[in-house]
This record gives structure tokens, C-alpha cells and sequence, in this order.
């Protein structure tokens, strides 16, 4: 399974970047910024806390918060998990009732900034951000720039295939390993950890379905039977005869969706996308056995994501590309259509990722 992992998923604009470059040479080549959509509301037993962060992962930092506030990791809480090679501003919230304050500034290192904090009726839950903003720069860039800004356009008018990152998976895809580990029962994992591997099983399979359809080259187009996600929401609904679904889907009103396996859910898929799906997911009867065996509830997941705001400026042996993704799509999905990147190895040579 580790080999299929590695193995290059296909490309939509192209049958290979004619560039390569290197990535997240220091964190301030990779820079996130949470879109949150909403306003905390200033009053409530949450202490909203909006904080930068360079070279940690997500977790460290709730770790660091839950100590200074002498509370137990689980009432730290935020919305998505965030890159440690990188520079990413997110919120965190704390569950502080009545009138407990604390010198929030006491986090701050070179690590650590906190930048804002703000009361909120809520905690903060998982998933609920409405997008991420990038800012990505490749470096060493080399190869034939010629294509690249007709290829960025088509990218902002009609996406690019929306699979699941490297990240997700764990370094040499341990992250599946361990979820085909869990499912032979040869491994016991925590209830985090779990979640991890789970997650990573269920994105490879969706990331197979994918690569099926985008070398067909209709990963972008209406087949017979497809379930369809409204844009902007997770709102799934089948396909019907209405006449204006391929102006829709063109105009990006609407979105392909693929498979989150688990048990049967309500809505399910017909036709031409029934049979594709079952045959590229009938494959890996190891994985489909697990998951339901985990009780896990099918989901869907638009094939597509599409870079919002996007611009970039190209100098000598530099790229710097700038867009905003939806919450669960995966910014190195972008890239990898522009360019066929590599990435530093802690402690090594540079690891190309395809």
C-alpha cells in the first residue's frame, strides 16, 4: 500500500509540470491565515485567543495554552489543524467562565505571538472556518515558466483536482500503514490517533477515485448518476434532468463529489458514477472492510476545490502564488499543478513530492 501511496496522482492541466521548484525552504515560504466567517461576539465563557505561530504544529500550541491556564487539554479547542513548516495565524478558545482573566502575553516567544483575544458564547469547534488564505513560495525554481499564466487562469476559472495533501497521510504514508495495522487488529491506537489513521484510510480511497476520473479527463463533467455539492456549503443533492446543471457546474454554482466511505448514507450515487466508484473502490477490500467496521457514516467531498483571489508574481528562480481555499482543501493541490515540488527532509536532502 506505501507504493500505491507514492505513486503520482495525475494531473488536470497538464500530463507534467515543466517546472520545479523547492518548498517551504523556511516557514515563511508557507504562510496561512484562517478565515474564521464569523465574529466572536465579545461577551461569553470562551476566550477566543488569535495567535501566529512559526515551526510548531496545532496541538503544541493548545499543549502551551492548557498549561499556562492550568486546564486540561480538552477544553482547548480549535478549528483546523495547521501546518508546524509554516507560518499560520489561527484561533484557539479556552473555556474561562465568570470574570478569570489571564496575561495572555505570557505565551509569546519566538515561536508564539498572540495577536488578538476576544469573549465568545461558544467554543470553538472543529471544521467551522470558512476558508484558508496562502501566501507559497517556490524557490530554486527552474524549467519553462511559458504556460504558467494560462494555466493559473484556467485554475481560478475551473479548480483543480481536490485531493488530500501528502500531510494527511504521514511521512512515507505511515498513516495508512497504521490504519491497515488497526484494521488487521495488530495495532491498538489512541482515540486521536485513531481518528488520524481512520482519516487518512478514507482520503487515499478517495484520492484513487479521483486520479481515476481526472485521467479520464472528466473529473470536471457530468456523468450519469452523480451526487452534487452546492457551492459554499455541504449541501449534497442527486442529479436530476434540470437542463442547466453542466452551466452550473461550469460556473462553479455547483461541484462533482466523490466518496468519504463509511456505512450507506441517505443519498447515494446512480448509473455510470455507481459503477466507477464500485469498481475503483472494490480494490482495496481491506480498507472498506475496516471502515465500516469502525462504524463510520459515508460522507461526500467535492472532486474539485477552486483557489479564490488568486495572484502571483514570478522573479529569478522565484514563484510566489497568493489564494484563498475552502476549509478542507489542501493548498499543495494547487501547487503541484504548477510545478513539481520538492520538499526539505529534516535533516537531509530535499524529498520530491509529486
Amino acid at each position: 500500500m506505501p507504493e500505491l501511496l507514492l505513486t503520482p496522482l495525475p494531473y488536470a492541466y497538464t500530463e507534467q509540470p515543466l517546472l520545479t521548484g523547492l518548498l517551504r525552504r523556511q516557514p515563511e515560504d508557507f504562510i496561512v491565515e484562517e478565515v474564521l466567517g464569523f465574529e466572536p461576539e465579545g461577551e461569553g465563557e470562551h476566550i477566543f485567543l488569535w495567535i501566529e505561530k512559526t515551526g510548531l504544529n496545532t496541538q503544541q500550541v493548545a499543549d502551551r495554552i492548557a498549561r499556562l491556564a492550568k486546564l486540561p487539554a480538552r477544553q482547548i479547542s480549535y478549528s483546523g489543524m495547521k501546518d508546524r513548516n509554516a507560518v499560520t495565524r489561527q484561533w484557539f478558545s479556552v473555556h474561562l467562565p465568570g470574570n478569570k482573566t489571564l496575561d495572555w502575553q505570557q505565551l509569546n516567544d519566538q515561536q508564539v505571538s498572540v495577536l488578538k483575544t476576544v469573549r465568545h458564547l461558544r467554543k470553538l469547534r472543529r471544521g467551522v472556518h470558512k476558508a484558508n488564505r496562502f501566501t507559497i513560495r517556490l524557490t530554486e525554481l527552474e524549467g519553462d515558466t511559458a504556460g504558467l499564466e494560462q494555466r493559473l487562469g484556467a485554475m481560478g476559472e475551473q479548480g483543480v483536482p481536490n485531493y488530500f495533501g501528502e500531510q494527511r497521510f504521514g511521512f512515507d504514508g505511515a498513516n495508512l500503514v497504521k490504519a491497515q495495522q488497526l484494521f488487521a487488529g495488530s495495532f491498538k491506537a489512541r482515540r486521536h490517533q485513531r481518528g488520524i489513521y481512520l482519516s487518512a484510510a478514507r482520503a487515499y480511497l478517495f484520492n484513487q477515485l479521483l486520479a481515476s476520473r481526472v485521467t479520464a479527463k472528466n473529473w470536471n463533467s457530468l456523468l450519469d448518476g452523480e451526487l452534487l455539492m452546492l457551492a459554499g456549503s455541504h449541501s449534497v443533492f442527486p442529479q436530476t434532468s434540470e437542463q442547466n446543471l453542466a452551466q452550473r457546474l461550469s460556473t462553479a454554482d455547483i461541484h462533482l463529489t466523490g466518496p468519504l466511505y463509511g456505512k450507506p448514507a441517505s443519498l447515494s450515487c446512480a448509473g455510470a458514477v455507481a459503477d466507477l466508484e464500485q469498481a475503483i473502490l472494490s480494490k482495496y477490500s481491506d480498507l472498506l472492510a475496516g471502515l465500516e467496521q469502525e462504524g463510520l457514516k459515508a460522507e461526500r467531498r467535492a472532486l474539485r476545490s477552486i483557489p479564490q483571489g488568486l495572484s502571483w508574481s514570478l522573479s529569478e528562480r522565484q514563484l510566489e502564488v497568493s489564494f484563498s481555499l475552502d476549509s478542507g482543501c489542501f493548498a499543495t493541490a494547487v501547487v503541484r499543478e504548477l510545478a513539481n515540488y520538492r520538499r526539505p527532509r529534516e535533516g537531509g536532502d530535499p524529498v520530491l513530492t509529486a
